[in-house]
């Protein structure tokens, strides 16, 4: 398999998620702007949710241009990416109906540890295909960026039992830390 069935593949299978989302997206009970701010809460929550899948979608398409030979492992670790990632809508469409909880923040934040880890995962399955004198190897280095998210997810997990909002204000913040794209991949592959 080339990276252009992988990356169309991925492709259309972050396009379900984010179609999934927004179809459990209620209309509200009226036509004033009180029936609008009643339902911002599960609007905002699919907002965040739209964002981590766009970063994770832009940060898998620059991942991917690195590929230049797809192996087993890196089918692999795609699909267990996508396998996260397709939960989001459920974890989402939950805070939805029932509103934020410990529970809820907790899905949450438990799936943000795991897409974090996939995304690692594949990364390091690139990696070794291609040799650690690569050119994918020197652009991820130490993944500063990666870790401190992974970390930041882990902290939230943990705050999600005794304090949900300030956990989903933390997966918040590491999301607007991601607004900008990692640019190591663009900047040595000229992206």
């Amino acid at each position: 398999m080339g990276r252009n069935r992988l990356e169309a593949f991925s492709d259309g299978v972050i396009a379900i998620i984010i179609t999934i989302m927004v179809l459990e997206l209620k209309i509200p009970h009226g036509t004033d702007w009180p029936a609008l701010l009643a339902v911002s809460p599960i609007f905002l929550g699919y907002a965040l949710s739209f964002l981590f899948v766009a970063i994770y979608w832009i940060n898998h398409h620059h991942l991917l241009h690195t590929v230049e030979k797809v192996s087993p492992g890196i089918l692999w670790a795609n699909t267990h990416l996508l396998f996260w990632l397709s939960l989001f809508p459920f974890a989402t469409g939950w805070i939805a109906e029932t509103g934020l909880s410990s529970a809820t923040a907790g899905l949450y934040g438990f799936l943000q540890i795991m897409a974090a880890v996939a995304y690692t995962i594949l990364t390091m399955a690139i990696k070794a295909a291609h040799g650690p004198g690569s050119k994918i190897a020197e652009a991820i280095g130490s993944d500063i960026k990666g870790k401190v998210s992974l970390a930041s997810f882990v902290v939230g997990f943990g705050l999600s039992f005794f304090v949900p909002a300030f956990a989903m204000a933390l997966y918040a913040a590491v999301a607007m830390w991601w607004l900008v794209p990692d640019q190591r991949i663009a900047r040595l592959f000229g992206q």
